[in-house]
């Protein structure tokens, strides 16, 4: 296909998207107003299944099929990109060196490692509840981690990083998401229907499926974030090209 031809496919693509876009926008209600059809149905609904967090209570559990579907594509990324990095024919690893570290850096950073794996565990225990939920609480569970790398060097945070559990961990959780769903079929309902015990509004056990979705979710996040971290750490810092092309 010629540059033209490309040129004129997108033009008319982006011109089929800007004009759904705009017929879309100009359905909306108007900004401020009164009238807020969706927000009412989706506090209602949460309401309904005692899910404090309505955030939580649309993503896990009214929209659950679209969340399954977004955090399919983050398994996916993590997948292809432990595939793109995996270690060449004309590379090897070298032994990492150690790394000067300012006294400070260290004590902040040591500080910091198990108050923010706390809080991580909270934001991702407390998803239905308060804000925040498995998508945050993960990356802040994979960035507390990390801090073993900025506190010390790369060999602490290998030591701290068990990469075999964890890859078993990603794919066990995005499969566990998928499986949930079969409790509402095995109810007599949709597929990832919310049919669990509600429990007592605001308390840890409330919501159904949200807490236990939420908590995959979490899982699947804040190892899938470790694991892909890992392969592009690995290839700033053990992985380098062999001098002889590989045929050593």
């Amino acid at each position: 296909m010629s540059a033209a031809a490309r040129l004129r496919l997108f033009l008319f693509g982006a011109a089929v998207l800007a004009a759904a876009l705009i017929a879309a926008a100009t359905g909306l209600p108007a900004f401020g107003g009164p009238d807020h059809p969706y927000g009412e149905r989706a506090v209602a609904a949460g309401l309904a299944r005692r899910t404090a967090n309505i955030v939580s209570s649309v993503n896990f559990d009214q929209r659950a099929f679209d969340t399954l579907g977004e955090e399919s594509i983050l398994f996916a990324s993590v997948l292809g990109a432990s595939m793109l990095l995996r270690l060449a024919r004309d590379e090897h690893r070298s032994r990492p060196a150690a790394e000067p570290v300012l006294p400070t850096t260290r004590l902040f950073g040591a500080t910091l490692l198990p108050v923010t794996v706390l809080v991580g565990g909270y934001v991702v225990a407390h998803g239905q509840l308060s804000p925040g939920g498995g998508f945050q609480g993960g990356v802040v569970l994979a960035t507390a981690l990390h801090l073993a790398y900025v506190a010390a060097d790369y060999r602490a945070l290998r030591r701290v990083r068990p990469l075999a559990a964890l890859d078993v961990a990603d794919a066990l959780a995005a499969g566990a998401f998928a499986a949930l769903g079969l409790v509402g079929l095995a109810a007599g309902a949709g597929y990832l229907a919310n049919t669990l015990p509600l429990g007592t509004f605001n308390q840890l056990s409330s919501g159904g499926l949200v807490p236990v979705i939420n908590a995959v979710v979490g899982v699947e996040v804040a190892s899938g974030v470790i694991v892909v971290l890992a392969h592009f750490l690995d290839q700033a810092v053990e992985i380098v090209p062999d001098h002889d092309g590989g045929r050593g």
